[in-house]
């Protein structure tokens, strides 16, 4: 059985392997951040923390329906549960730290800016654009019927 410091010390490592990650200290908590925003939460490391027993702090989109449905994850904190971040506690038993890592990914992917050279590599040509039509002054009409 892991224990929550063991596991977050090794979670901790998988989003730091992550582009462009960092690893900073806002409030005395770890997180990872990527460009300067936040997709994980450590939490403090004292043992004796107010939430010793949070495991990590992740924004979902995909799983979040889910996530929220498991009795060890609740919505974060501070307002941010409203924007999908939750907060994930130690559950009974072991650690499923496949789907740890999972949302972890899910998270990255949410904050991530998006890549512009991911675009420049698509197999697919650009289309050109069209120039706009030409507006002229508006012709009178003339038709030719039989009035003349």
């Amino acid at each position: 059985m892991t224990t929550v410091k063991a596991a977050k010390a090794q979670l901790l490592k998988y989003a730091l392997a992550k582009d462009d990650a960092t690893l900073e200290h806002p409030w005395g908590e770890n997180v990872a951040k990527v460009k300067g925003k936040v997709f994980v939460f450590f939490g403090m490391e004292e043992p004796d923390a107010q939430y010793a027993d949070y495991v990590m702090g992740v924004k979902l989109t995909t799983t979040l329906l889910y996530a929220k449905s498991l009795p060890f994850v609740e919505p974060m904190g501070y307002g941010l549960g409203k924007s999908g971040w939750v907060s994930v506690k130690k559950p009974n038993g072991n650690l499923p730290m496949a789907m740890f890592e999972e949302w972890i990914d899910e998270s990255y992917a949410t904050v991530a800016p998006k890549r512009k050279s991911a675009q420049v590599g698509s197999a697919a040509p650009k289309a050109r654009a069209r120039p706009a039509a030409r507006r002229g002054r508006a012709r009178p009409s003339t038709s030719r019927s039989s009035d003349r």
